[in-house]
């Protein structure tokens, strides 16, 4: 299921970090199933893929409003 901005706006940097390590060890396994031929829902990788694109942008967003306010 895909994340909304919205969402993830409300979250702090550390709660969006553990989604990102979440998200990346998915990915990981996604691959690793593609690779021996056991993924079945081959979308879920993109939609894992933009998910967590989706969250760095976030962290980035963020962390330019943090340096902006210093």
């Amino acid at each position: 299921m895909a994340t909304k901005s919205a969402d993830l706006r409300a979250k702090t940097p550390d709660q969006l970090r553990d989604q990102l390590a979440t998200l990346k060890k998915e990915s990981f396994n996604l691959r690793f199933q593609r690779a021996t031929g056991q993924l079945e829902n081959t979308a879920r990788m993109e939609a894992v893929r933009r998910d967590a694109a989706r969250v760095l942008t976030i962290l980035n967003e963020k962390a330019a409003a943090a340096a902006s306010e210093a």
